[in-house]
């Protein structure tokens, strides 16, 4: 066996347990055959901490477990962004769909001070309002759950930041010539692709004046210039913020870390999460299965 073949100092590296289908059905005997191979537990992993999978769940109760490093900077920085934050907190979620962040949003506006909406959702919550959106996508199917979404930030004093004006082009190609509207005046084969520059300004203005930030999601279509200036624009604010001691700046999931990198700034962030799916739930206010474990077994 390997790990009865191992020398002092040495690492053993496994291959993928997923492959294992009592991976992910947090199959007891399957974690009783991991937990097998070691005294201890360290689970490093944050990104599959929202998974409750043998390795990420189940092992932690069958051995002494502990946060890795990663894990623990994880942790700590994410306390400091919304369990404990400096205030006024701000938020800034962005992305394509209302259906897909429903439960982030509801959560959101009843820990924030300030939230900012952009991307594709923010075309749904304009047109709930009444705005025309040309050819944008809008699920206009949503426009109820915005309203309501609307509402419960105003009784939980979070300020909403829709935009004031957009960036609007007929298609969605590299270098498509692009024009700054004010809300309520797209032709109709014109689509919203970025944050306008009034937007823009706004935004750095509530991020000067708050003193924690958490960033999901870009503000337009950052892949494809030149409708990336508003994401970048907000992005490198921030940054200086940071660097001069004036923000905390946390940032996560897939497409938020690939537009910091294009903004050049990824490293300037207080903390940028490694996770994805793990950092969406944490925001969410859900249980993260592979972190409780932990959590619960050094309490015992």
């Amino acid at each position: 066996m390997a790990v009865a073949a191992m020398q002092p100092g040495e690492v053993l590296l496994l291959e993928n347990v997923r492959f294992y289908p009592g991976e992910e059905t947090n199959d007891p005997i399957f974690a009783r055959a991991l937990a097998e191979t070691g005294d201890l537990y360290v689970n490093d992993a944050f990104s599959a901490a929202h998974r409750a999978h043998a390795s990420t769940e189940g092992l932690a109760h069958l051995l002494p477990a502990y946060a890795g490093e990663q894990m623990r900077l994880e942790l700590n920085a994410l306390d400091a962004a919304l369990g404990r934050p400096q205030r006024p907190l701000m938020g800034i979620v962005g992305g394509s769909k209302v259906s897909t962040k429903l439960d982030l949003l509801r959560n959101l506006v009843t820990k924030l001070d300030k939230l900012a909406i952009g991307g594709g959702m923010a075309n749904t919550f304009l047109f709930a309002q009444g705005h025309d959106v040309g050819a944008s996508y809008c699920e206009k199917d949503m426009a109820d759950t915005a309203r309501d979404i609307i509402r419960l930030a105003g009784r939980n004093n979070c300020k909403l930041f829709l935009p004031l004006d957009i960036v609007v082009a007929e298609k969605m190609a590299p270098g498509a010539p692009a024009r700054v509207r004010h809300l309520g005046a797209l032709d109709d084969d014109e689509r919203i692709l970025d944050a306008g520059p009034e937007t823009v300004d706004r935004l750095c203005r509530a991020m000067a004046n708050s003193k924690t930030l958490i960033w999901n999601g870009p503000l337009g279509v950052f892949e494809m210039p030149p409708f990336d200036k508003g994401t970048v624009t907000a992005a490198r604010f921030a940054a200086d913020l940071v660097r001069d001691g004036k923000l905390v700046a946390v940032a996560g999931g897939g497409d938020t870390v690939a537009a910091l990198h294009a903004a050049g700034i990824a490293g300037d962030f207080t903390f940028v999460s490694t996770a994805g799916g793990a950092f969406l739930e944490w925001m969410e206010g859900k249980e993260l299965p592979g972190v409780a474990a932990l959590s619960k077994q050094n309490k015992n």
